[in-house]
């Protein structure tokens, strides 16, 4: 008698956001778009997510006008064509999320597409909290003094304890985000993990890594390039 075939195994996707327009950043190109020691920032990132063993689907939301740019970032990589993103953040990962639904993965990372030093190990840690709870996002204990301000003056030190910056990765199950963006089309939130929250799933937090920064400035380009060089002069 032969043993029952093994089901495959469930598919962990990855989503980039990559549709913003990056103002804060100034230029006339998009930050994900910017070049990293000879390489568009996008792609670091999307190597990073092609190379982990446990993702097996990445997809990009992409602006529709950077078409030629995530073209020339992405050339000579295995990677399905891109997503037309929307007015909002939001509106953009519903639509990569839409896009990623005939897969049917069990999971689904959501990442900044500036965020080209993400660990594998982290990326490993939130899939695996997703075993536990309905997300999880990695994120970073607030170590600073916090102070609120109003008008040029201190007001009140607000109390650190249990304050966390949220990064990404942000990990979920994937039918519960769909249905949760799905619920929430028209809002307008901060990030998935709130949106999540507001559909009443648990979200766990997972330690995350300075170095996982966002690139939003020109001395964050800067700082990545010295760790890329410091990379180099490693390997």
């Amino acid at each position: 008698m032969q043993d029952p075939p093994h089901a495959p195994p469930a598919l962990n996707a990855a989503l980039i956001v990559a549709a913003g327009r990056g103002h804060r950043f100034g230029g006339t190109i998009p930050k994900q778009y910017r070049q990293l020691a000879g390489a568009a920032v996008l792609r670091y990132t999307l190597n990073t997510f092609l190379a982990h063993p446990r993702v097996g689907a990445v997809r990009v939301v992409i602006h529709p006008d950077d078409a030629p740019l995530f073209a020339e970032a992405a050339a000579g990589l295995d990677i399905a064509a891109p997503v037309a993103g929307g007015a909002t953040r939001q509106d953009s990962v519903r639509r990569g999320l839409e896009a990623l639904a005939p897969l049917a993965p069990a999971k689904v990372l959501i990442h900044d597409a500036v965020r080209p030093f993400v660990a594998a190990a982290t990326i490993d840690a939130v899939l695996d909290q997703l075993d536990r709870t309905p997300g999880a996002i990695a994120a970073l204990p607030v170590v600073d003094t916090l102070k609120r301000g109003a008008g040029g003056l201190v007001v009140t030190t607000v109390d650190r304890g249990d304050l966390w910056r949220a990064q990404t990765p942000q990990g979920f199950r994937f039918p519960a985000l769909l249905t949760a963006h799905r619920d929430a089309a028209g809002l307008e939130l901060t990030d998935d993990a709130q949106l999540a929250e507001r559909a009443g799933l648990a979200v766990a937090l997972v330690m995350g890594s300075e170095a996982a920064f966002k690139i939003t400035t020109e001395p964050d380009l800067d700082r990545a390039e010295q760790i890329l060089h410091a990379m180099a002069r490693r390997s």
